[in-house]
C-alpha cells in the first residue's frame, strides 16, 4: 500500500473527503519525522517504536573490487514492531473488526435571510418588468376577443331586424 492507498482507505473516515485524509495523513508522518529529527522516540501502543540510531564507522567491502573501505558514522531511522503488531502478522491473534466509519451527514445549506429592505427592492425592480410582459401578452388577446364580438353583434342585430321587417 502506497500513500495515496493509504489515504483513499481513510477517506470514508472523513466524510469521502480526500483532502482531508491526506491531511491527517501529512501531520502524523510530519509529526513522526520532527519528533524523530530531534532524536526522540515515538512509541505507538501496539503499532511499534520509530526510533532514531546512531551507527558507528565501520569497515566495510567493495562488492566490485573487494578492497577494504571505510564507512562514516551515520544516524539512521529504525522501527521496533510492538509485540501486537508481531502477533497479528504471524497469526497468533485476530484482528478486530475494522471502525466502521461515521455515517455521513448532509449538512443542510445555510440560507442567509436578505435584509428586508433589499428584499423589497429586488421584488420592485423585478415585479414590473414581469408584470409588463404579462400585461402584453394578456392584451392581445383581449383585443381580439373585442374585435370579434363587434363584429358577431351586428350581425346578429342585422338578423333580429330582418326578422322583424318580415
Amino acid at each position: 500500500m502506497n500513500k495515496a492507498q493509504f489515504i483513499a482507505a481513510l477517506a470514508p473516515h472523513f466524510n469521502d473527503s480526500k483532502k482531508d485524509a491526506a491531511h491527517a495523513v501529512d501531520i502524523v508522518f510530519d509529526t513522526i519525522t520532527r519528533t524523530m529529527a530531534k532524536g526522540e522516540d515515538v512509541m505507538i501502543n501496539d503499532f511499534g517504536k520509530f526510533k532514531k540510531v546512531d551507527r558507528k564507522a565501520r569497515k566495510g567491502r567493495n562488492p566490485f573490487t573487494g578492497e577494504t573501505i571505510q564507512i562514516k558514522a551515520s544516524k539512521k531511522p529504525r522501527f521496533l514492531p510492538a509485540k501486537g503488531l508481531k502477533e497479528v502478522i504471524s497469526g497468533a491473534r485476530k484482528l478486530e473488526p475494522a471502525p466502521k466509519p461515521a455515517p455521513k451527514v448532509v449538512a443542510k445549506p445555510v440560507v442567509k435571510a436578505a435584509p428586508k429592505k433589499a428584499a423589497k427592492k429586488v421584488v420592485k425592480k423585478a415585479a414590473p418588468k414581469k408584470a409588463a410582459k404579462k400585461v402584453v401578452k394578456k392584451a392581445a388577446p383581449k383585443k381580439a376577443a373585442k374585435k370579434v364580438v363587434k363584429k358577431a353583434a351586428p350581425k346578429k342585430a342585422v338578423k333580429k331586424v330582418v326578422k322583424k321587417k318580415k
